[in-house]
């Protein structure tokens, strides 16, 4: 059997004004491709695996269209050069927007459905923060998403979408897509998957995989920070008979939609001021405080500096901020060297609407992995340390810390960019407090701009009926 591997992973908020490039992705081409620890698991016997392009970017503004265009263009001629194929794997996110385009998974997924053919079986793994439409669904057979957010179980996820494909080839059943939109949208922080009700629907789509009929159900909480047609909350089952798949996305779509009102934050969440008196008067460390609304793996820019000035104007000790993506103020720490002191205005770089703090620091470190892009620095003023990035980037992992030698336990306060916290940092946290803070992911989303966004949808309008009506693929309707 000759199954295809590729895609493109990325999510965008349509309200950030800086766009992605193609210098923002990394690529994995051919035998890379088969030979990295993301795709590590494709080795089915009796497959011929055949690796195309896969473009991933950490979160961010929109693609642009050159990008996107280069992208596509060489992942459709390297598949075109693959065909005859019994399969197709797309390892996507879902959330992904390029300027001038709406539905831009849609448009790739239709393009390799064009090339592949209509015999050929598809199948896609989905950030469960993705948006679904019913373009993209009338191309798949197959359709998988996380179940966890924090995404714990993204290769477990990519493993469910592959097993599928493989398992569809080798039985010769082909199986199908039903689908049904709530017209919900909270975002990402208000339905960790860790809390409930999120925590409790998504445990329960294990028992509609176990019905007859049902091969893998989902439910997406969608991407609010699109103002596209399509962002919406929907479930998505991928199954070998018709009816059971419309009833448990029918189900699954109702259950989201009776829990609407009950999503709430996680941690303690309030206004930048009141979370650090919160966090002065706290005794236990470290206190770990999220800026929502600048977060870079949930679309933020990552050049904000007005949660640094707070945290400066209020004079605390022994804290540590990773980190601000600002690559002048890099270039300025390696052009002075480490141990100089230099005024430097940090933060507003790439975003118009951000305002950058001036000081003067010493440069305590500069980390140089090779690529001036790949630069951090590592600064000291009045008792804060500051990491900075000339990439966006975030600081989730204690490996981010470790390679600048950071103990993020060893602070009092440590200010991240993030939403709920990751899985590496939530554990140290003592206490977890995320800010409402501005930014172009914030969470104020009820008075987020929405001129394109399909009307009405929960919580931007409340007074109105719905009722599930699931719908198959086009491919499943013949």
């Amino acid at each position: 059997m000759r199954i295809a591997v590729g895609g493109i992973h990325t999510e965008c908020s349509t309200y950030s004004p800086v766009l992605m490039a193609i210098e923002d992705f990394r690529l994995m081409r051919g035998a890379d491709l088969l030979g990295s620890d993301y795709f590590n698991f494709l080795n089915a016997e009796g497959v011929d695996h055949l690796p195309l392009l896969h473009a991933r970017a950490i979160p961010g503004g929109p693609v642009s269209r050159a990008a996107y265009e280069e992208f596509k263009t060489e992942f459709l001629d390297r598949l075109q050069a693959s065909t005859p194929l019994d399969g197709l794997y797309l390892a996507m996110h879902g959330a992904m927007n390029v300027e001038g385009m709406d539905d831009a998974e849609g448009d790739w997924i239709s393009a390799a459905r064009a090339v592949v053919g209509p015999h050929c079986i598809v199948a896609a793994s989905y950030d469960l923060h993705g948006n679904v439409s019913q373009k993209i669904v009338d191309q798949l057979d197959i359709f998988a998403a996380y179940r966890t957010a924090p995404h714990i179980d993204v290769r477990e996820t990519m493993v469910r979408a592959w097993s599928m494909l493989v398992d569809a080839l080798n039985s010769g059943n082909r199986p199908g897509v039903a689908w049904a939109p709530v017209p919900v949208l909270w975002p990402g922080e208000r339905t960790s998957t860790e809390d409930e009700p999120a925590k409790g629907l998504y445990v329960r789509l294990a028992d509609f995989d176990r019905r007859d009929g049902v091969l893998d159900a989902n439910l997406m909480i969608g991407y609010v920070w699109a103002d596209e047609p399509r962002a919406t909350a929907c479930a998505v089952v991928t199954a070998s008979d018709k009816a059971a798949a419309a009833k448990a996305a029918e189900e699954i779509a109702l259950s989201y939609w009776y829990a609407r009102e009950d999503f709430r934050f996680g941690p303690v969440t309030g206004p930048l001021d009141d979370m650090l008196d919160i966090a002065a008067d706290t005794k236990t460390t470290p206190v770990v405080l999220a800026d929502s609304a600048d977060n870079p793996t949930g679309g933020g820019v990552g050049d904000r500096a007005d949660v640094l000035s707070a945290v400066l104007s209020r004079k605390f000790e022994n804290t540590l901020f990773a980190g601000i993506t600002d690559r002048p103020a890099v270039e300025t720490c390696f052009a002075a060297g480490r141990g100089a002191i230099v005024p430097l205005s940090i933060g507003g770089s790439l975003d118009p609407a951000s305002f950058p703090v001036r000081i003067e620091a010493e440069v305590i470190l500069l980390d140089d992995p090779g690529s001036e892009a790949e630069r951090q620095a590592v600064i000291r003023t009045s008792g804060v340390t500051v990491v900075l990035a000339a990439r966006r980037r975030p600081y989730h992992n204690i490996a981010d810390f470790a390679r600048l030698g950071l103990d993020p336990r060893s602070v009092r306060l440590l200010v991240v960019k993030s939403g709920y916290l990751s899985p590496e940092l939530a554990p140290i946290a003592n206490p977890n407090l995320m800010a409402l803070t501005e930014g172009v992911v914030n969470q104020d989303i009820e008075s987020l701009a929405s001129h394109r966004r399909t009307r009405p949808v929960f919580p931007f309008d409340r007074e109105f009926v719905y009722q599930p009506q699931a719908r198959l693929s086009a491919r499943w309707q013949d």
